[in-house]
C-alpha cells in the first residue's frame, strides 16, 4: 500500500525521539530519516522503525503507531464515556472543542444561530459514531482530522450541506468512523477535514529536516 506524507512523519518522529534518547547513532538516523521520506509504500517504512518503541512510549516492544492530530493513538481514544451527546443554538451559538468525548449519537441543532464541532482532539464513545445536524437559518461547522473515517450524507433545502477537504490524508485503519448526517434548511452545514496546530507544527519540522538533510547530501 502505498505511504501517506502524514505516515511518513509518523515515522520521522519515532526516529527522533530514538536519536535522543541514545538508541540510534546520528549517522544512522540521518540514513533512515533519508530512506523514510522517500520511501513509496508501507513496506519500505516499517524495517525502518522494528526494532524502536513507538514515539512517546516508555515500552521497550517496537511498534508503528498511528497518530491522529493530537498525537495519541485512536485506540487510545475510543471507549469512553460521552461527555456529550448533544448541543443547542437558539438566537446564539455553541461549541464543543478540545479535550472532550462525542456520544456515538451526537445531535445538533441551530436555528438563527451557529454552532461549532471540533473532532481533533475530541475521544469517541464508540467506533461507530453518528453526528445529525439541523440547522434552520442557521449555520453548523465541523472540522475533522485528514486521517478520520469521514462519511458525509446531509441535505440542503436552499442551503448547503457539504465537505471540504483542506487538508487531505488517508483515514487510519484504526480511526472510528464517524457519519455526518442531518438538513440544512436556508443555512449550512459544513465539514472541513483540517489538521491542528500541533500537527502543522510537526509537519514544518520535518519539512525543515528534509530540506537540511537533501542539502547536506549534495
Amino acid at each position: 500500500m502505498r505511504a501517506s506524507d502524514a505516515e511518513r512523519e509518523r515515522v520521522a518522529e519515532i526516529l527522533r525521539e530514538a536519536v535522543a534518547e541514545g538508541r540510534l547513532e546520528m549517522e544512522e538516523f540521518e540514513q533512515r530519516l533519508d530512506t523514510a521520506y522517500k520511501a513509496r509504500t508501507h513496506g519500505e517504512l516499517e524495517p525502518l522503525v522494528r526494532d524502536l518503541p513507538a514515539a512517546g512510549s516508555a515500552s521497550s516492544s517496537p511498534a508503528v503507531r498511528p497518530r491522529s492530530g493530537s498525537a495519541a493513538r485512536w485506540s487510545e481514544r475510543i471507549g469512553k464515556p460521552a461527555t456529550s451527546s448533544g448541543a443547542f443554538a437558539f438566537w446564539g451559538g455553541f461549541g464543543r472543542r478540545g479535550s472532550w468525548t462525542v456520544g456515538r449519537v451526537f445531535t445538533a441543532f441551530a436555528m438563527w444561530g451557529g454552532g461549532h464541532i471540533d473532532l481533533r482532539e475530541a475521544n469517541f464513545e464508540d467506533r461507530e459514531t453518528v453526528i445529525r445536524c439541523f440547522t434552520i437559518m442557521g449555520g453548523i461547522h465541523v472540522t475533522v482530522p485528514p486521517d478520520l473515517n469521514v462519511d458525509v450524507r446531509g441535505i440542503g433545502i436552499m442551503g448547503g450541506f457539504g465537505e471540504h477537504a483542506q487538508d487531505e490524508s488517508a483515514p487510519a485503519p484504526d480511526a472510528p468512523r464517524v457519519r455526518i448526517t442531518g438538513l440544512a434548511l436556508m443555512g449550512g452545514v459544513g465539514v472541513e477535514h483540517k489538521r491542528g496546530k500541533a500537527e502543522k507544527r510537526r509537519l514544518r519540522e520535518a519539512q525543515r529536516e528534509r530540506g537540511r538533510l537533501e542539502k547536506g547530501g549534495r
